[in-house]
């Protein structure tokens, strides 16, 4: 496997320089490597791609995951068949050049590292270390640790966060690496903060820390949630932490107080060792903070990445009216003074690349002036596929009435989840049924960075149906709009901050069932959607309003900011004192001293 020349790393920049310390389970670095699986590891790629635009003093932990995620493979029915993504990091990527150990499973686990670099505009590096187990010396099993992306059972997965986290903080200090702020992306990474206070005791027992001691943790640390569903927050037994942590480190955790329902849970460890903690839109704060009500939980929504998800047609025409818009994405704001035509003409040539692309992979072809929807996620029963299927009459009728309509689905279910694989057959169900020369349904296998990017730039209109109130924030419908295309959306995560109605998208009316919401989606489709698209001027105008007003605040560019501002290196610190913290505090007048002075 070779990495595009652009992605070529170089020399390593001064790591003594870097304040901020970004830990990730998954980073999406580049198509050609299966680092990632979805929305969090694109999240936190698009943030790595922004702070190398923007200059920030940041580096990056992950792992590096020898064996990927999966590629997806569909039958006839769609049923899904998974199959391991290998590549090798040794004839990738550079090496760290630096081994450390960790105690495991009472045992001594060897972990290497290797380095990506982020390379920004002006070419400040951003170096990712990806971890790595599969050294000589190690146990057979942990050498296999870190080579599949969310696989094993529990005890495989605890292994893997005990190396992300304790592991990170080894690897940083090997490298003279001292930053002053470490950002869990997710409760994966929560296990840094166990280290980082084992380094502050100097060998002095986790037993005997003291809450000056978790407080001097606390203020380095800050946590990003990214779930509202409890499947999200990963918890592990007991006897399991005992097994893996050893005695020490596992009583310490449970005398911190940092166990929930009896069980060991990252979040809220992550929770307990945070100065500041945030959702990820503004709903998501809300729900979050209902979730854990002795923490102050902010939000700070999402975005991602302009230059990485803008079709190569419209980063040409931006290119020439408004260049500026690689360093500073608020100059989106400036497509105002762009023709809406040609703004028309940049989506089209989108279109047309991803009829082209399908065409070539499958032997489908689709009409390009037919109104084109959608509908592109991980699979999972909250996110609701088959809503828009929900009255396959009603569709059909709608179809024929609007002179046509076409449906793109993608997406991949996790290896485990069998509801999640039904979804899918579910949709090549309906649609070998409703299949006809109005309607057309096809489902694109193997969902992923490259055919994300060329659905977002291709189709019409974004469809995004989850349950209320699952939908931490979605980023693929940002994507889509940077790209002139309006979103049909439940008001969910970030689309309740993002709808314009008529403007940049149409919202799925808030209903008692799914009946209701289903009637809703047709609604807006047919009386909505359909004559606007019919109108060229009208629609070439939203899809103007779309870059201009989402895209201008939807992007990593504007989100890092905020995390420097509000998170990183708030103006006064105390603000940011958590009531859970207040909560465990030793109430002496020593310690409420010290925390005054912080």
């Amino acid at each position: 496997m070779t990495l595009p020349s652009a992605l070529t790393p170089s020399s390593t920049p001064d790591l003594s320089a870097r304040t901020i310390a970004y830990f990730s389970m998954e980073i999406a670095l580049s198509p050609a490597l299966p680092t990632y699986s979805g929305g969090l590891g694109m999240l936190a790629g698009d943030t790595l791609r922004s702070a190398a635009d923007t200059a920030a003093p940041m580096v990056a932990i992950s792992l590096v995951h020898r064996r990927g995620y999966f590629r997806q493979k569909l039958s006839d029915i769609g049923q899904q068949t998974e199959a391991d993504v290998p590549w090798s990091p040794e004839t990738t990527l550079p090496s760290a050049n630096r081994i450390i150990a960790l105690t495991l499973q009472s045992r001594q686990v060897l972990v290497r590292a290797w380095r990506f670099d982020v390379v920004g505009v002006t070419g400040h590096i951003i170096p990712v270390f990806l971890l790595d187990t599969d050294v000589e010396g190690n146990d057979p099993w942990d050498r296999r640790l870190t080579d599949h992306l969310y696989g094993g059972d529990t005890y495989y997965r605890l292994c893997q966060e005990t190396v992300l986290g304790l592991g990170g903080v080894a690897l940083l200090e090997a490298l003279a690496c001292r930053p002053k702020v470490y950002h869990m992306n997710e409760g994966h990474a929560a296990l840094l903060a166990i280290g980082l206070l084992e380094d502050h005791l100097a060998g002095i027992p986790l037993k005997d820390a003291t809450e000056a001691d978790i407080e001097f943790v606390r203020q380095q640390c800050v946590f990003t949630t990214h779930t509202p569903v409890p499947a999200g927050h990963d918890q592990f037994g007991v006897d399991q932490m005992y097994q893996v942590l050893g005695h020490d480190r596992g009583a310490a955790i449970e005398q911190f107080g940092c166990l929930h329902n009896s069980l060991m849970n990252m979040t809220y460890i992550a929770l307990r060792f945070s100065r500041f903690v945030n959702g990820v839109a503004m709903q998501h704060g809300k729900v979050s903070q209902q979730m854990f009500p002795g923490y102050k939980v902010y939000s700070i929504t999402n975005g991602v990445h302009a230059a990485t998800w803008l079709s190569p047609h419209f980063q040409e025409l931006l290119d020439g009216e408004i260049p500026n818009w690689r360093t500073d994405n608020q100059y989106f704001r400036s497509v105002y003074g762009i023709d809406p035509a040609r703004i028309a003409a940049a989506h089209n040539k989108g279109k047309l690349r991803l009829f082209s692309t399908i065409a070539k992979r499958t032997g489908h072809h689709f009409n390009p002036n037919v109104l084109t929807l959608g509908f592109a996620r991980r699979v999972a029963t909250y996110k609701r596929a088959s809503l828009l299927l929900h009255d396959p009459k009603r569709l059909v009728e709608i179809a024929e009435k609007i002179g046509g309509l076409q449906i793109l689905y993608a997406g991949k279910a996790h290896p485990a989840d069998t509801a999640g694989k039904g979804l899918i057959r579910d949709v090549f169900a309906s649609a070998a049924k409703l299949n006809s020369s109005a309607l057309k349904i096809y489902y694109i296998e193997n969902y992923d960075w490259e055919l994300g990017a060329l659905l977002t730039q291709g189709v019409d209109v974004w469809v995004n149906t989850p349950r209320r109130p699952y939908e931490a924030s979605g980023t693929s419908g940002m994507k889509a709009a940077l790209n002139g295309v309006p979103s049909l959306s439940i008001l969910d995560g970030w689309w309740i901050e993002g709808c314009a109605e008529n403007t940049t998208g149409w919202a799925i009316e808030n209903g008692e069932d799914e009946a209701a919401e289903a009637t809703s989606l047709y609604e807006k489709l047919e009386k909505s959607i359909a004559p606007m698209y019919a109108n060229p001027g009208a629609w070439s105008r939203m899809q103007q309003h779309c870059i201009a007003i989402n895209g201008s605040f939807f992007n990593t560019h504007r989100m890092l900011a905020q995390y420097f501002e509000n998170s990183y290196f708030p103006p006064t610190p105390l603000s940011t004192v958590q009531t859970g913290y207040l909560e465990h505090r030793r109430s002496t007048d020593t310690v409420v001293a010290e925390a005054a002075l912080v």
